[in-house]
């Protein structure tokens, strides 16, 4: 019953029939991580792609001075993958972290291709979503360039809160592309405002 409470609720605005959740839902398995547990690591081809139900993931790169800068920030329902890997099945060249203990929904490219291939409304739930995941990144690529620090932020509490709530600040000023002591100065000026 939890399985089709949560995968109802992510699938519940994207016109699917209860017809298609029933060829669906038994497709996705629930899987846990526990804290700093990866998902995917840097070489390994993603065979598989997560909702997260509970907990929260970064994803990270490394640059060429070996520092870890986190490329990208998952909580409750949000779409964990590396599209390229998936689709191209390249080795990645992020790592998939666990940040705390996770919850999370698992469906493997096999049964993914074949649903996206039979399923109309899967198919364009699926195209949505990446979509949105490519929109989102190349808004979060202009704003790193064009927008001050302190707007980067308030964005980010604005699309999502409870990463803000529950996340190391040195994990969300490496996203936003500053340094922890910036973010701190940034959040003090907001709590004396």
């Amino acid at each position: 019953m939890e399985k089709e409470h949560f995968l109802n609720k992510v699938f519940a605005s994207s016109g699917i029939t209860s017809e298609e959740l029933q060829q669906i839902i038994p497709k996705y398995k629930q899987v846990s991580f526990q804290k700093n547990e990866y998902l995917l690591t840097q070489g390994q081809v993603e065979r598989s792609y997560w909702f997260i139900e509970t907990g929260f993931i970064r994803s990270y790169i490394v640059d060429t001075e070996g520092n870890d800068i986190t490329f990208n920030l998952y909580g409750s329902g949000d779409v964990v993958i590396d599209y390229p890997s998936m689709f191209f099945f390249a080795p990645t060249r992020e790592n998939i972290q666990a940040l705390t203990d996770l919850v999370c929904w698992e469906i493997s490219f096999q049964d993914f291709q074949e649903m996206f291939n039979s399923i109309t409304n899967f198919r364009e739930q699926q195209r949505g979503l990446l979509v949105g995941s490519y929109f989102a990144l190349k808004e979060h690529s202009i704003s790193l360039i064009a927008d001050q620090a302190k707007e980067r932020y308030l964005s980010l509490l604005q699309r999502k809160p409870t990463i803000v709530q529950n996340v190391s600040l040195k994990h969300i000023a490496t996203f936003l592309g500053i340094t922890d002591t910036s973010l701190s100065r940034i959040r003090k000026e907001l709590a004396n405002v």
